[in-house]
Order: structure tokens, then C-alpha cells, then sequence
């Protein structure tokens, strides 16, 4: 079963930048969907974005523009780079995987998933 390691959370000022990276185990990212999503304090989980096998990507509405996601299939880890972070990006961050290709249109479906990581907090405040 894949297991699912994110890291590079923290706490930023807005404005300010963090790289997140997703890295798995006992399962080849590479012909894999890969999705971040997020939790915050009183909302639901939200997909912010994902990246499919085919290279296609999606984003929320609020972060296009700010946010990247990529991926390395040598080092088996994907990457959400967050720019411009405003206080409403605080929230726990999960990557999540799907073994299937995924259309754009569900990339932000949960139930597409089959394996999560535990989660990186980020805060963003002054």
C-alpha cells in the first residue's frame, strides 16, 4: 500500500512563499494522480490542486496564479509550490493518490483518492 509523507509546512507571513512536497513509498508516483487538498478550521476539505498522469492540472479558483504543483517522478515526490500566501491559505495540507487517471473536472473529488498522507500545517500570519 502507498504510503504518503508530506513536509515543508510552516509558518509565513503573507506574502511569503513555501515549497510542500509529497513523497511516497511502496508505490510509483509515475502513472499516478496525485492531489493536494485542504483543511481548515471550520470549513471542509477542499482540493486545491492536482496533477494527473498525463501532465493535466487543476486548481481552485483561489489560488490560480499563485500556486504550482509538479512533479518528480525520479525522487517519487510531487510538489505544491505556494507563492503570495495569504491568511486564508492556513489550513492542514494532505497529498493524496489516486492509482487511476482522473478527469480535470473530479480532480478535487475525495472519493477519487485511495491513499492519504497525515497532513502538513500552514499558517499564514504576521
Amino acid at each position: 500500500q502507498a504510503q504518503l509523507v508530506e513536509s515543508g509546512g510552516g509558518l509565513v507571513q503573507p506574502g511569503g512563499s513555501l515549497r510542500l512536497s509529497c513523497a511516497a513509498s511502496g508505490f510509483t508516483l509515475d502513472g499516478s494522480t496525485i492531489g493536494w487538498f485542504r483543511l481548515a478550521p471550520g470549513k471542509e476539505r477542499e482540493g486545491v490542486s492536482s496533477i494527473s498522469t498525463d501532465g493535466s492540472t487543476y486548481y481552485v479558483d483561489s489560488v490560480k496564479g499563485r500556486f504550482t504543483i509538479s512533479r518528480d517522478n525520479a525522487k517519487n515526490t510531487v510538489y505544491l509550490q505556494m507563492n503570495n500566501l495569504k491568511p486564508e491559505d492556513t489550513a492542514v495540507y494532505y497529498c493524496a493518490l489516486s492509482g487511476w487517471p482522473i478527469p480535470t473536472e473530479a480532480m478535487d473529488v475525495m472519493s477519487r483518492y485511495e491513499s492519504w498522507g497525515q497532513g502538513t500545517q500552514v499558517t499564514v500570519s504576521s
